[in-house]
C-alpha cells in the first residue's frame, strides 16, 4: 500500500474525452484519447515524437520527456503501453499536448493509483490547452478505473501548481524542493 495521502473529497467530475473547443489563439484544438499504435509509422505516434522533439528543453522536468528522438521513442513505448490512460490535444494533425496517467510502480503498486505527468508545447502554452487536457484526462481515467491520481510538481512553477489546484488537487507532501500533490477521482461526466 502507498504512503501517500490523497483527499478525502473527490475531484471532479470531468467531462470524458473527445472534446473539441477554440483555444484563447482562436485555433480550434481536440482532445481524444491516444488511439493509435506505439510503433513506428503510425500517424499518432509519430506525431507525438514530433511533439517532445520540439520541446523546449527549458520546459522539461524531472529528466522528462527525455531528450533526442531515440530517447523519446522509448519512453513513449513506455507510456503509451499497458494500463496507462493518453489523451492528445491536436491542431489538425499537429499534437500541441499530451497528458498521461502511469500506473503506480512503488514497490508494492496498488491497483487504481497512477501517476499524472501532463506536456503542452511551448507555441500552444497559456492558451487553456493544458487544463482542458488535465480535465479530459482525469475524465478518461475516471472512466478507465484510475481512483488515485498523484503527481510532483517544482514549487517554483507556479502555473502548474495553480492549474493542478484549479483542478482539484492538495498538496500531500512539501518536504522537499518538489511539491507532491494528489487527488481522488470520481466517475466523469461522460463526453465533453
Amino acid at each position: 500500500m502507498t504512503d501517500r495521502i490523497f483527499p478525502d473529497e473527490p475531484a471532479g467530475p470531468f467531462p470524458a474525452p473527445p472534446s473539441s473547443f477554440t483555444d484563447a489563439e482562436g485555433r480550434e484544438i481536440e482532445i481524444r484519447p491516444f488511439g493509435g499504435d506505439a510503433a513506428e509509422g503510425d500517424g499518432e505516434f509519430e506525431a507525438l515524437v514530433e511533439m517532445y522533439t520540439e520541446f523546449d528543453p527549458a520546459d522539461r522536468a524531472q529528466g522528462i520527456p527525455p531528450s533526442g528522438e531515440a530517447g523519446v521513442r522509448d519512453w513513449l513505448d513506455t507510456i503509451l503501453g499497458g494500463d496507462a490512460r493518453n489523451v492528445v490535444a491536436w491542431d489538425g494533425d499537429v499534437a500541441a499536448g499530451h497528458a498521461t496517467l502511469v500506473p503506480d510502480t512503488t514497490p508494492v503498486p496498488e491497483e487504481g493509483v497512477y501517476e499524472l505527468a501532463i506536456f503542452v508545447l511551448q507555441s500552444y502554452q497559456g492558451a487553456g490547452i493544458g487544463t482542458r487536457l488535465i480535465e479530459a484526462l482525469l475524465g478518461h481515467g475516471a472512466e478507465n478505473g484510475v481512483d488515485l491520481v498523484w503527481l510532483t510538481v517544482e514549487r517554483w512553477n507556479r502555473s502548474a501548481v495553480g492549474l493542478y489546484k484549479k483542478v482539484g488537487f492538495e498538496t500531500s507532501d512539501a518536504e522537499s524542493f518538489e511539491l507532491e500533490m494528489t487527488a481522488r477521482l470520481v466517475d466523469s461526466v461522460g463526453d465533453g
